[in-house]
Parts: C-alpha cells; sequence; structure tokens
C-alpha cells in the first residue's frame, strides 16, 4: 500500500494531500447482494458506486461515518437513476461530501492516471516540465528531464510548443496539453517548436517510461564549508533510491554537514518517507499510525543510517504529510535541527483504490502521530529555529528559481548558519553534549 500527498503545477498536473496507502483491487461486494440485484449492477454506472461505498464502509478511519448513516447513503446511491457515468460520479462526490473529509475523494479515470504517475514517479510521454507564460499565455518548456526521449532529440529550456500533433496550443491550457503529450509508450508525437531567432520546426519524438526527478542535490561551498544540499520535491516510489544516490554521491564528495530541502513539499508515499527516514536515523521510532478500531502501529529505525553527519532539514507552509512525517521523526530523535516555516499540519494516511471501470477512491484509513506523540493535525511542526518569508521573498524565489538554497535565499542562509555551528559541536563532542541539553526543542502542545 502507499501513502501519498499533493504535486507539482507542472508537466503531471494532479494535486494531492495526505500520506497515502496505494493499492489495486476490487471490492466484495458485502453486504451481500441477491443475484438479481447483483446483475443489475453489472454494466451499470451504479457498479462503481457501490465499489466505492463498500471501500468506505470497510476501512474509513471514522466508524460513525461523521454521523452520517452510511447504510442510508447505500440505498441512496443505488436507487438512483444516472444516465451517464458523470451523473453517477457526481452523485458518489456528492455522498462523500458527507464526511467532511477533503482526503477521501472519488477521481475519474483521468484523475486517477494522473495520480498513478505521480506516485510512482514515472509517465508515458516525452520527459518534458512544462509551464505557461505569463505574459504571453503560450505553453513552454520549462526542464527537459535528463536522459528523456526530449532531452535526446535537443529539447531546450525556453521552448515554445506551438501545436502537439498538429494541433495547436492557442488558448490551450497546461493540463490539456499535457495530457496530450502522454501517451501510450513506443508511440510517436510531433511537435511544432519554436526559438529565439529561429524558424519553428517539427520534432517527431517516441514516448517512453520516464522515472521523475524527485531529488537534486548538490556539493556547495559555504564560508569554507563542504555543504550536502539535497532538495526533496515529492516522496514517490522513485524518492528513496533517488535520496540513497544523493547523499552517497554527497559523501565521496566530502560533505561535512547536510542541508534537506522539504520546502513545498506536499508528500507522497507514506513508505518511501519511512525508508528515507531510515537513510538519516539510526535508530529510535519514525512515526505512529492509528487505525480505525484503535490498533496502533510504531515503525522504528533500523540502524541502516547512510550518515550521522549534522543535518539541518528545511520547511514551510507547504511541506505536509509524508514531509512532516520525516520531519517529525528527525526532530524529535533530536537528530536534525529544523529550520523555516511551520508546516502544513496533515496527519492523516489514506488507501487509494483502483475501481473496475478505471477511476480511484482515496479514503482515510488512518491518523498518525510523531515520535513524541505528538498530534500535528490542522498545527504542523514548529520549527527549532523560526524564519518565515516575506511577500517579496516568495515572489523573488518562486520567479528566479535559481536564488533558491543561495544567498538570496533568507531561510536557507540561517540553515547553513545553524548547519556550521552543529558541525562545529561535532567536532568539539563536549560543547555538542552541552549545547544538547541547553537547546533541547520545546515539546509542542
Amino acid at each position: 500500500m502507499h501513502q501519498l500527498l499533493k504535486c507539482s503545477r507542472l508537466f503531471n498536473v494532479a494535486l494531492f494531500s495526505g500520506a497515502v496507502v496505494a493499492t489495486a483491487t476490487a471490492s466484495l461486494l458485502t453486504p451481500v447482494l441477491s443475484s438479481s440485484v447483483q446483475a443489475s449492477l453489472e454494466n451499470s454506472p451504479k457498479a462503481v458506486l457501490d465499489e466505492a461505498w463498500q471501500i468506505v464502509n470497510r476501512e474509513y478511519v471514522d466508524t460513525t461515518f461523521n454521523s452520517t448513516d452510511w447504510l442510508a447513503a447505500r440505498q441512496e446511491l443505488l436507487g438512483g437513476s444516472y444516465s451517464s457515468q458523470a451523473e453517477a460520479y457526481a452523485a458518489l462526490r456528492r455522498v462523500l461530501q458527507r464526511l467532511e473529509d477533503p482526503y477521501t475523494r472519488f477521481m475519474d479515470p483521468g484523475q486517477y492516471e494522473a495520480l498513478t504517475n505521480q506516485t510512482t514517479g514515472e509517465l508515458s510521454g516525452v520527459g518534458i516540465r512544462l509551464q505557461t507564460d505569463e505574459k504571453t499565455g503560450e505553453i513552454t518548456v520549462v526542464e527537459p528531464i535528463p536522459n528523456s526521449p526530449a532531452s535526446t532529440a535537443g529539447i531546450q529550456v525556453g521552448d515554445r510548443i506551438l501545436s502537439i500533433d498538429g494541433v495547436t496550443t492557442e488558448g490551450m491550457n497546461l493540463e490539456d496539453a499535457s495530457s496530450r503529450i502522454r501517451g501510450e509508450v513506443g508511440t510517436q508525437i510531433v511537435l511544432r517548436l519554436q526559438r529565439p531567432d529561429t524558424e519553428s520546426f517539427d520534432l517527431t519524438l517516441m514516448r517512453a517510461r520516464i522515472e521523475l526527478p524527485n531529488v537534486q542535490s548538490s556539493l556547495k561551498q559555504e564560508r569554507g564549508a563542504r555543504i550536502g544540499y539535497i532538495r526533496l520535491s515529492e516522496f514517490s516510489s522513485h524518492a528513496a533510491d533517488q535520496m540513497q544516490r544523493a547523499i552517497e554521491n554527497l559523501l565521496t564528495q566530502r560533505a561535512e554537514g547536510f542541508v534537506l530541502d522539504l520546502r513545498g513539499n506536499p508528500g507522497g508515499l507514506l513508505q518511501a518517507s519511512i525508508e528515507i527516514s531510515r537513510m538519516w536515523l539510526p535508530n529510535g521510532a519514525i512515526v505512529k499510525t492509528v487505525d480505525r478500531n484503535g490498533a496502533a502501529e510504531e515503525i522504528l529505525a533500523n540502524n541502516s543510517a547512510l550518515t550521522q553527519l549534522p543535518l539541518v532539514v528545511l520547511v514551510d507552509g507547504n511541506s505536509a504529510s509524508s514531509s512532516e512525517i520525516l520531519t517529525g521523526a528527525l526532530k524529535d530523535n533530536r537528530r536534525a535541527t529544523v529550520v523555516g516555516s511551520q508546516t502544513f499540519g496533515k496527519a492523516l494516511v489514506q488507501s487509494v483504490h483502483s475501481l473496475s471501470d478505471g477511476s480511484g477512491l482515496a479514503v482515510t484509513i488512518a491518523h498518525y502521530y510523531t515520535p513524541n506523540g505528538t498530534d500535528i493535525s490542522h498545527l504542523g511542526i514548529v520549527p527549532d529555529v523560526r524564519i518565515d518569508l516575506t511577500d517579496s521573498d516568495r515572489q523573488r524565489l518562486s520567479t528566479t528559481p535559481n536564488s533558491l538554497a543561495s544567498a538570496a535565499d533568507p531561510q536557507y542562509v540561517q540553515a547553513i548558519t545553524v548547519l556550521r555551528s552543529r558541525m562545529a559541536e561535532a567536532r568539539n563532542p563536549g560543547n555538542s553534549q552541552r549545547a544538547s541539553v541547553t537547546q533541547a526543542p520545546t515539546p509542542q502542545n
């Protein structure tokens, strides 16, 4: 099972929030239906409605269903008359709204496919990240993903996409353009591109299965110190492998300390957050989950940490769910100092199910707590060293991405200051021990 959160507004457009458990299951039709009723459901929009109802009935974390008569809700769904699948989907969404849980949600086939691409960290396409130019409205290339058909063919940052398989992109929104570019592995697509001072030209590409990079890393020289900087954008199924490679690569470059940047990371798979926590944390608890029956499960580190060098974690108000699991584990175990703004405050776990018609359902199945037992719902994690960005700071960092993790980034600058202090303490264990006593984080209430 998987666990997830939110995502990027770039190439693959799928917004999600929460630690999630993804499954591919067919629901059992229970309570048992009579043969005549079951036959009437086959090839009917009602079949998917009942699948979804059964999953919520079996797994939803609140057994009172927010004081909703859930059996009556089933009768309402199956008693309705639907002239189309869209009408049935709308009815299901209305019933789910009664739970007053934005994370328990139905996804039509397109939305479910997008979410699946997001959590697997893969997509079938040509490997370009897109954005809409704010001034012209044109679809432009933000980045060709390394080792993708797009990068191999020489697509460049700033290329404007004028048409996709002969269909003009004028007036086309980002989601539509992304959907047209994605497609079955091995199929061809023709993009008409425009670059400054050149005539437009057609480029034929072959779609492939592409692993999305969720980890960016570099060795930075900061005031004479060798700092391993790692930015994790999302907890996909490939994130742990990418994180391991980044840590090991920076260690071979003799990094003396690390900054782990989780700002803007909306979360993703719970298992990925656990695996990554274990790369940094030698022992101790990572997270505790409690299900609908009150059964608790505590997940522990397993002595597999890749490094114990000083670590600072950067967070902000968009660091959520799986990001908060990782941050909470490192903070509560005093493995890292947390710098930045208060996090989002998402402490629910969802299970994601595929339904028989290609649609999907995310349902909240558990609540999680940090190792110290803190419930961060609607509160978030308070950094050890709090520094909030001004509106002008945020505007500058969003419009000039190269300024992120630079001297123009106040939170990063503070992180380096804190990390250098921790590195100095590590070189003098006596002072480090005294500092850990005097600077221990205040427990959250």
